[in-house]
């Protein structure tokens, strides 16, 4: 069992993780991928109000399945987050405090992540249906049109993750290659 969070994510909360750190979350997140990303950015370049308020909010790059009968939702599991590079830095100097995916971050990133003192965790893939069973709640509030890319903002209760990035510039991926040289 991980340290349990509490969301949205605070700064302070954000700073006593560590990359490394086993966590579950619980609270609400939104869901985003690269064309709910993008269109946030493009509103951004254009003076556009977002349809939601970023402040302290995670977003959970994922595409999750239509629910089957009796299901809150389908598979959820975390899509790879190098596609979402280029959106990050413009998203959490707007006030995001972080992200749930998988796979590396680049350089440009990280230093964006210690800057506006975010947290990046990482969900592991292919573990969608197992995922799915830590989400109670989750509804479309942004681009239907999308979607299973539409923003959906779920309600996560004990949903496990761990830090690959932290605010003070740790990277999980970066240690664990380290000791293995």
């Amino acid at each position: 069992m991980g340290l349990q969070v509490e969301l949205p994510l605070t700064p302070e909360a954000a700073r006593q993780l560590h990359a490394g750190d086993e966590v579950e979350l619980s609270g609400s997140v939104y869901t985003g991928r690269d064309q709910a990303c993008a269109r946030m950015v493009q509103m951004l370049q254009h003076g556009a109000t977002l349809p939601v308020d970023l402040a302290g909010q995670l977003i959970y790059f994922v595409g999750p399945s239509p629910a089957r009968p009796g299901q809150v939702v389908g598979s959820a599991g975390p899509t790879t987050s190098d596609r979402m590079n280029r959106y990050m830095p413009a998203l959490l100097e707007r006030g995001l405090r972080g992200f749930i995916g998988k796979g590396y971050l680049d350089r440009m990133v990280k230093e964006t992540l210690v800057r506006y003192r975010g947290v990046y965790f990482g969900a592991i893939g292919r573990t969608g249906a197992l995922l799915s069973l830590s989400i109670e709640e989750a509804k479309v509030i942004a681009f239907p049109e999308l979607l299973s890319e539409a923003i959906h903002q779920m309600k996560l209760s004990q949903f496990p993750v761990v830090v690959l990035n932290d605010s003070h510039g740790g990277d999980l991926y970066a240690k664990v290659s380290a000791q293995a040289t």
